[in-house]
C-alpha cells in the first residue's frame, strides 16, 4: 500500500502554461512573473513543457530555455519537473537526459500517444526512460489524449521494477483503477490526480495531491483543500471542493490551456496568445468564463 505524504514534490504541482508574446515567441518576462505568482499561491512544484504548456508546438531549444528560466526563477522555492514524453522512445530518452543535465528535479513522461503500444510496449518504453536517468519520474496516464490506458497491472510492474518511477499522474477518471494501484504498489510510490475536479475523490483512495491547471487561478485554495483533507477536516475539504468545482470545470470548457490563458490575461500575468492549432475563446465563451470567475473567485481578476 502506498503512502500519502508528499515529501518530494508536495501536494500541489502546477502544470504551467507557456506564455507567448504577440510575435509568437516565448515571453520570458511573463514566465518569471508567472513562476513567482504560482509559488506565492501554494504551488510546490512546477511542470515545464507539459500538455498545458503546449509542448507539441515548442521546439527543443524553446524547451531548454524554458526549463532554465523556470529553474533560475524558482530557485530553492519549488521543484521543477520537465515534460519529456514523446511517442518515440529515443526522443523521450534524449529529452530526459538533457533535462537531468540542465538541473531538472524530476520528469513527467506521458504514455506514447497515437501509436497505441501494447502493455508490453508501455513497460519497455518507460523502462528505457527510467534506465536513462537517475531523476524521479512521474508517469502520466491520460487515455483521452493518448488513445491508450496504462493498466493498473502495468503501472504496478513499472513501479516495482524501476525505483525512480516515483509517481503516477492519473487522468483516467477512474477512482477504481487508482485504488487498485494505491492498494498494491510499493510504499514509497505516489499518486497525483491529473484532474482538478477529481482531486478530492482521488485523495480519498490514496492520492497525495494534484497536478493542477486550476492552481494558476486558485492555487492557495486548492492547497487549503488538500491540507484540510489530510488534517482530517473532511467537511472543510468538501466545502472547498464544492465551492471551486465550477472553476475546475469552466477551465476545460475549451481545449486546454485556452481558458486558463484567458483567465490569466485578465490578471496581467500574461497574454492569452496561443499557438495554432489552438485558437482563443470567442466572445460568448469569454463571457461564460468571466461569469464563473466573478462568482467563485473574484479576486482572481486582481492578482
Amino acid at each position: 500500500m502506498i503512502g500519502t505524504d508528499a515529501p518530494l514534490f508536495g501536494r500541489v504541482i502546477t502544470a504551467m502554461i507557456t506564455p507567448f508574446d504577440d510575435a509568437d515567441k516565448v515571453d520570458f518576462k511573463a514566465v518569471e512573473k508567472l513562476v513567482n505568482h504560482l509559488i506565492q499561491n501554494g504551488t510546490s512544484a512546477i511542470v515545464v513543457s507539459g500538455t498545458t504548456g503546449e509542448s507539441p508546438t515548442l521546439d527543443s531549444t524553446e524547451k531548454k530555455e524554458l526549463l532554465k528560466s523556470v529553474l533560475e526563477t524558482a530557485g530553492n522555492r519549488a521543484k521543477v519537473i520537465m515534460g519529456t514524453g514523446y511517442n518515440d522512445t529515443r526522443k523521450s530518452v534524449e529529452a530526459s537526459k538533457e533535462a537531468e543535465k540542465l538541473g531538472a528535479h524530476g520528469l513527467l513522461v506521458v504514455a506514447p500517444y497515437y501509436n497505441k503500444p501494447s502493455q508490453a510496449g508501455l513497460l519497455a518504453h518507460f523502462g528505457e526512460v527510467a534506465n536513462s536517468t537517475s531523476l524521479p519520474i512521474i508517469v502520466y496516464n491520460i487515455p483521452g489524449r493518448t488513445g491508450i490506458n496504462i493498466t493498473s497491472e502495468t503501472m504496478i510492474k513499472l513501479a516495482e521494477k524501476h525505483k525512480n518511477v516515483h509517481a503516477l499522474k492519473d487522468s483516467t477518471g477512474s477512482v477504481d483503477q487508482t485504488g487498485e494501484i494505491a492498494g498494491v504498489a510499493r510504499k514509497d510510490f505516489r499518486i497525483y490526480s491529473g484532474d482538478d475536479y477529481l482531486t478530492l475523490p482521488f485523495l480519498s483512495v490514496g492520492a497525495a495531491g494534484v497536478v493542477s491547471v486550476a492552481s494558476h487561478i486558485v492555487g492557495s485554495q486548492i492547497k487549503e483543500m488538500c491540507d484540510a483533507f489530510f488534517d482530517g477536516k473532511t467537511d472543510k475539504a468538501r466545502e472547498l471542493h464544492y465551492k471551486y468545482l465550477p472553476i475546475f470545470k469552466a477551465l476545460f470548457a475549451a481545449p486546454n490551456p485556452t481558458c486558463t490563458k484567458y483567465a490569466l490575461s485578465k490578471t496581467g500575468l500574461c497574454k492569452e496568445n496561443l499557438r495554432l492549432p489552438l485558437v482563443p475563446l470567442d466572445a460568448q465563451q469569454k463571457a461564460a468564463l468571466d461569469q464563473v470567475l466573478q462568482q467563485v473567485a473574484p479576486s482572481a481578476s486582481a492578482v
